[in-house]
């Protein structure tokens, strides 16, 4: 029977091409979607891990984790100095570090910070040493850029017009260990510097905030040109250049004269202690999250997503399936004489039904397994798209449900394959030869 099989898909090898190839291409697609959706969980996930507690100014948390977590550019609100000189002064905090950002260079971001956080944020370097003057930096492990390479910070990006910043050219100190977030695109320099070279100076700046503003979030948008206007800013709407020394050594000791901040990433002592600072910064200046309570809510809205993309790929499969039953019905209709004349041989009901049953069981298993590897590439290809811009790794792998989906298409090819088979069992010889 096998050997029988065998000889008839070689004869009609076109035609079972094709329906392996709509087979694979329609489980593919839902095997991908499946993939990708969790990989993009578990990546995510694993990127927020590395930071405990985030504080910001009022306004979206959402946004407030997306910009300091993932480094998605996006303009927020600044907090008051003074809040870093407390966390730094704070019992309860193990480290803070503040973040500033909106310059790039070659695409990729720079972050202002402190040298508390380029030593905690991986571990350690790969190569190189902790930046400890105002012209070095520390770059990520994904950044394709040397060690004593010179960084002319841009502000905003090329794409948006940018300005390069002509006060101070950084160079290249050391390079992160590989963290599998989006820090690993990220240049880290000091927050001093970037205080110098935007202008910022705590105090003595005190009615420049929307110069602080462009700064430390990277915008400049038509509201906040009007607000320069309110101000009497004497500027045409660019951000307020000042001068910084690239030999300067670093004052890391805030005061509460430090300039102001977009967000503060901070690493409590203890689990209590994480609960009990963010009840205290939950206030009408400051907000404080749990990243990971952040992508919860996210997940909710890209389950949502994740459902209608199934029901496309489920929507998908059904047409598939109907369209191989269409071509199997005539298929059998044009094989009536091949079967008449088994029968006639003596090939009983039984064995023609199993030899129909069988080759087109055959035909959609090995479809399913062929769009289980199409899934599997697919979702691996867009994961490192993404990863490659963002840096965050992406996971892609099989887990246990996928076995059990798996099983519910191959109980579905069964029940597929049966139709032909039930046809062909109920064709008389007679009427086959004469056909």
């Amino acid at each position: 029977m096998i050997r029988f099989i065998l000889s008839d898909l070689r004869r009609l090898w076109a035609g079972s091409l094709v329906v392996v190839l709509l087979v694979a291409l329609a489980t593919a697609l839902g095997v991908s979607v499946v993939l990708q959706e969790r990989a993009l969980r578990l990546g995510s996930a694993r990127a927020a891990d590395k930071f405990d507690l985030v504080i910001g100014a009022g306004g979206s948390e959402t946004q407030l984790v997306l910009s300091s977590v993932f480094l998605q550019p996006s303009p927020l609100p600044l907090m008051p100095g003074e809040v870093l000189g407390k966390l730094a002064a704070d019992p309860r905090v193990d480290w803070a570090a503040p973040i500033g950002f909106g310059d790039s260079f070659s695409g990729y971001p720079i972050v202002g910070t402190t040298t508390v956080l380029a030593q905690n944020l991986s571990g350690g370097l790969a190569e190189g040493k902790i930046f400890v003057r105002e012209g070095e930096a520390v770059i990520g492990a994904a950044v394709k850029l040397s060690l004593g390479g010179e960084i002319k910070p841009m502000h905003g990006s090329l794409e948006e017009g940018g300005e390069t910043h002509t006060e101070l050219v950084y160079h290249i100190a050391g390079r992160l260990r590989p963290t599998g977030t989006a820090w690993d695109r990220a240049i880290l320099v000091p927050i001093q510097a970037v205080w110098h070279i935007h202008g910022m100076e705590g105090e003595e700046h005190a009615g420049d905030g929307e110069h602080e503003h462009e700064a430390a979030s990277g915008t400049d948008s038509a509201e906040q040109d009007h607000e320069h206007e309110k101000a009497g800013a004497d500027h045409d709407g660019h951000e307020h250049h000042g001068e910084a020394d690239p030999d300067a050594a670093l004052d890391e000791s805030w005061t509460a004269g430090a300039p102001g901040l977009p967000a503060i990433l901070v690493k409590p002592k203890t689990i209590a202690d994480a609960y009990k600072l963010r009840q205290d910064y939950r206030s009408d200046n400051t907000i404080a999250v749990f990243p990971g309570e952040v992508l919860t809510n996210l997940y909710a809205t890209l389950g949502d997503a994740k459902q209608i993309l199934v029901a496309v790929a489920s929507g998908a499969q059904a047409l598939v399936a109907a369209s191989l039953v269409l071509v199997t019905v005539i298929h059998i209709g044009q094989r009536r004489r091949q079967i008449g004349a088994l029968r006639a041989f003596g090939a009983p009901r039984g064995a023609i039904f199993g030899i129909v049953w069988l080759e087109f069981f055959f035909l959609v298993a090995v479809g399913i397994a062929l769009g289980f590897a199409l899934g599997y590439a697919a979702a691996l290809t867009l994961s490192g798209m993404f990863s490659e811009t963002s840096g965050i790794t992406m996971p892609v792998g099989f887990a246990r449900e996928d076995a059990a989906l798996a099983a519910v298409l191959l109980a579905f090819a069964t029940i597929l394959a049966a139709l032909p088979a039930v046809l062909a069992y109920r064709q008389s010889p007679a009427q086959a030869l004469r056909a």
